[in-house]
């Protein structure tokens, strides 16, 4: 199979946002060079890369050391988050807060059709 160098750069994109960071946190994180950091992230010039680049590479984005060489393999690396406790209560949270808000506009409509018949 072919390495997936794009699904790479796209992969490493994505968390950066996810977790707010520059290209400049990410060459400190990891300890590689700014240039060895721009090219992956932008697929400048995709080249075969040692496993250790990869892994300082995922590891600095807070997944697993395997996490960016199996999407570089075409593998699914599944979500490494799935499982954090901080994510669920969080996702439990936002789920209240719809629920409360969907009861908050019920009221207001029912207080609206209620001023509108007087």
């Amino acid at each position: 199979m072919a390495k997936d160098w794009a699904a790479v750069a796209t992969a490493i994109t994505t968390r950066m946002a996810e977790l707010d960071m520059k290209q400049a946190e990410l060459k400190a994180e990891s300890g590689l060079s700014l240039q060895t950091v721009r090219e992956i992230q932008q697929n400048l010039q995709p080249r075969d890369r040692s496993k250790r680049t990869l892994a300082a590479l995922s590891e600095a984005l807070k997944w697993p050391r395997d996490h960016l060489w199996l999407v570089l393999e075409g593998h699914d690396p599944g979500d490494p988050d799935a499982d954090d406790p901080v994510l669920k209560q969080l996702a439990e949270l936002r789920e209240q807060v719809n629920s409360i808000t969907a009861r908050l506009e019920a009221i207001e409509r029912r207080q609206a059709d209620g001023d509108a018949r007087s």
